[in-house]
């Protein structure tokens, strides 16, 4: 009598073409007996295949119900995992990663066969095709949360992505307005009727999509403070919408100084004049900035006028994003402590406050480095 394998060992038999195909039931991801097959070009590939699958099997560890691409598999995680639990401009962002970048050099690979190899020449063919360092870094950033996912599903046992070199990004160099320089701005400003965000930006570094999204009912001008809650963004396929700031600590309390409060009251009857002259086209949604007939304004079109703005005056350019780092360097400048200045521009992390601060050279630094310089230069003429 022919000695049949045990129950679960598994068989391995020659194909016609004289590779070896080795089956073995398995339970799938699904909760599944499955029977599945794995090939070699020898008896003895085959056989460590098919010594693998019963490891696994072994140990627990399910095997996938199906042969995802990667592919399908982003397609899957956006539709099902991101977009029920993250926001929309988180989904918007991997979407476009996945999209533009993912899918079409990395799609068609099977999520088990993904390799360390695969990822670092899709990373050298970004580069090479000019590709900015900021944006294969989000490539990298959406794979590996993408493969974590995989991971907790068990379709793979490990993620590839965070075996290999994050992309680097060269930082630009980011030299804020001066004090001076800031003021000269202002001045110029002082007609246009969004002359009040000018102010905010500079003076407390709000991001531009809270400043758009502050209301009326976040200001109490009695105590001088701003409770920031909302925030204005553009969604794909939305449009403009009103939304929560994303964290607790985005809503912190920020003190508002008297130019801010002088600017608001100028905003008011401002506000007041175009709501007459709107008439019914007048849009209420309680917002201190907005259009002229209420509602509420682009972040980019904010954006375009703050650099139209800049043109018109006689100070060096800069971006509407870089006015938060002059306010933080204004404040090291003044000697506001780095924990006040952190909670003033809402940073997450003291380390980020703190890399705009080192880049500030204060009176103090000035004087101490003149009076190390002026001990050396005299230790030096005294020796000679």
């Amino acid at each position: 009598m022919t000695k049949r394998n045990p129950n679960g060992a598994g068989s391995i038999t020659r194909r016609k073409d004289g590779t070896y195909e080795a089956r073995v039931y398995v339970t799938t991801t699904e909760g599944e007996r499955k029977r599945i097959s794995r090939y070699g070009k020898t008896h003895d590939e085959a056989a460590e295949k098919l010594a693998k699958a019963k490891e696994l099997e072994d140990k627990g560890v399910p095997t996938p119900a199906k042969a995802w691409s990667l592919s399908d598999f982003l397609a899957y995680w956006l539709e099902e995992i991101v977009k029920p639990n993250q926001r929309p401009n988180t989904y918007d962002k991997y979407e476009t990663m996945v999209r533009l970048y993912l899918v079409p050099r990395l799609g068609k690979k099977k999520l088990t066969k993904l390799g360390t190899a695969d990822l670092r020449k899709f990373f050298k063919e970004l580069a090479s095709a000019g590709v900015g360092g900021s944006t294969r870094q989000e490539c990298m950033k959406t794979l590996r949360n993408a493969l974590n996912r995989a991971m907790r599903e068990e379709l793979i046992l490990r993620n590839v992505a965070t075996l290999v070199d994050m992309p680097q990004a060269t930082a630009k160099e980011v030299i804020p307005w001066s004090g001076r320089e800031a003021i000269t701005f202002l001045r110029s400003a002082r007609s246009h009727r969004l002359y009040a965000a000018f102010v905010f930006s500079i003076v407390l570094g709000l991001r531009r999509g809270e400043l758009l999204g502050l209301r009326w009912i976040d200001l109490d001008l009695s105590t001088g403070t701003a409770h920031p809650r909302k925030q204005v963004l553009r969604r794909k396929k939305v449009g403009l919408v009103h939304a929560d700031l994303k964290t607790e600590h985005s809503k912190g309390a920020l003190p508002l100084p008297r130019l801010c409060l002088e600017a608001l009251g100028e905003r008011r009857v401002v506000q007041r004049l175009e709501k007459e002259k709107a008439g019914e086209r007048w849009t209420e949604m309680d917002l201190v900035f907005t259009t002229e007939t209420g509602g509420m304004i682009d972040p980019d079109g904010f954006s375009g006028t703050f650099e139209r703005r800049v043109l018109r005056s006689t100070v060096r350019r800069i971006t509407l994003h870089h006015t938060r780092h002059t306010t933080g360097s204004l404040l090291a400048l003044l000697g506001v402590h780095p924990n006040d200045a952190q909670k003033i521009l809402r940073h997450s992390r003291i380390t980020t406050t703190l890399e705009i601060y080192t880049h500030v050279t204060t009176d103090s630094q000035r004087a101490a480095a003149a009076k190390l310089s002026s001990t050396l230069r005299d230790a030096m003429n005294a020796a000679g």
